[in-house]
């Protein structure tokens, strides 16, 4: 449920979801409505005021040629004015000259007058064609104004088509899911050319945030192994009642960085924002100058931006097998350069251990021997003790072990003379 107040008596009531949303794009379609109507207004303005131009323009580049003309055309009627006035005085001085002779005279006159004629009319021809050029002009300039009122009669149509396009579009937009809904219109536009243009190629949502963001879509192509075409794709949208509005140059720094973390070759953002911005609207807006390989484009371009790119990738894909067979050949290079020297370490490792092993061993021998030679030495000592003691016992007897002991010594007498009365 959500509370809306009243602006005017400023009552608060509820009203659920569905007929907020009612509310909601009554309010949008109102706007879009006005600000569409505005710019229709304007186009129409700005056409008129061009064509008006462009009428003027034609008038006065017409007026100045055939002022241009006329001027011409007095000049040559002056010219003719004077060599009609020469041909009169010529004709006098030949009269004058050739007064003996009426036929000569006659003749003279007659091939006098007869040059003279075909003066004028090479002259009067002269003057024909500067007027069928004049009419030509005129033509060519009505053609021109036709023309120009032809391309602008196109624009607008095509102005028109583009309104109608986003107003159907932003009509099917769900008010909960706005980002989502162009994501959605590009991976269909994709989806519908992908067996027929690009069988082999990938291209999914990024759903890798590990390193704490991700673009929207990802597409790749390789071919035999060697990757030759890799794009990061972010989609922009934004509904018109939103308070605060977004500028494409807010997420240009983001989408550089996701592509360099995802190592993607180009960055595409696909962008609704700035509507009357015709910076985006002419076309394709390479913005490599701030980061590298990246474009905005809007969404009527999204299908050519790729094959622009694609086609252009496939043109260095035989140099790109030629660099990746280089860098393998490189990377064995290497591989047997750390095996090897993997091999010298582990073979001086052992080395080092069996010579310290080696000379403990020495050592425990030494010791051994130390030990033995003790051992020696106390069995030797034992040996003697051993003959000393076997001496004293060989030289016991019963008369030195009495000796002191009378008690004894009379007991054993007393038992021999037992024994020898027995």
């Amino acid at each position: 449920m959500q509370e809306i107040k009243c602006p005017k008596c400023g009552e608060v009531f509820m009203v659920d979801e569905s007929g907020y949303a009612q509310i909601v794009r009554q309010v949008r379609d109102k706007e879009f409505e006005k600000e569409l109507k505005r710019s229709q207004e304007d186009l129409e303005k700005r056409k008129d005021s061009e064509l008006q131009l462009a009428r003027m323009e034609q008038k006065e580049e017409y007026t100045k040629l055939l002022s241009d003309k006329e001027a011409e055309i007095a000049k040559l009627k002056e010219k003719f004015q004077a060599e009609d006035n020469e041909k009169s005085r010529l004709i006098e001085q030949l009269k004058a000259q050739l007064g003996n002779s009426d036929t000569e005279k006659q003749l003279a006159v007659s091939e006098a007058v007869s040059e003279k004629e075909k003066e004028i009319s090479l002259k009067i021809t002269e003057i024909t064609e500067l007027k069928s050029q004049l009419s030509n002009k005129a033509a060519e300039s009505e053609l021109k104004e036709q023309s120009l009122h032809r391309q602008y009669e196109d624009k607008l149509k095509q102005k028109d088509e583009e309104i109608e396009y986003y107003k159907d579009f932003k009509a099917r937009q769900s008010t909960k899911m706005i980002g989502e809904s162009l994501e959605q219109h590009c991976m269909n536009q994709f989806n519908a050319l992908r067996m027929t243009a690009f069988p082999t190629a990938y291209f999914e949502k990024d759903n890798d945030a590990r390193t704490g963001s991700k673009g929207d879509f990802i597409f790749r192509e390789s071919s035999e192994g060697v990757e030759f075409i890799s794009i990061m794709f972010e989609m922009k949208n934004e509904m018109d009642e939103t308070a605060t509005k977004h500028k494409n140059e807010d997420f240009l720094k983001e989408l550089d960085k996701d592509r360099r973390e995802k190592k993607c070759e180009y960055a595409v953002l696909v962008s609704l924002l700035e509507i009357d911005n015709e910076l985006y609207n002419n076309g394709i807006v390479d913005v490599s100058y701030k980061y590298e390989k990246m474009y905005v484009i809007r969404p009527q371009f999204f299908i050519p931006i790729i094959t622009l790119l694609r086609n252009a990738a496939l043109n260095s894909l035989q140099y790109r097998r030629e660099l990746e067979l280089v860098r393998h050949q490189q990377l064995d290079i290497s591989h047997f350069e750390e095996n090897m020297n993997s091999f010298k370490e582990g073979f001086a490792r052992n080395f080092r251990i069996a010579s310290e092993k080696f000379s403990t061993a020495i050592d425990e021998i030494d010791k051994t021997i130390t030990h033995l030679q003790k051992t020696k030495e106390a069995l030797l000592s034992s040996e003697n003790n051993l003959r000393l003691a076997n001496n004293k016992a060989e030289d016991l007897s019963i008369k030195k072990l009495t000796k002191g002991a009378p008690t004894v010594r009379e007991m054993f007498d007393q038992r021999n003379r037992e024994d020898a009365k027995d």
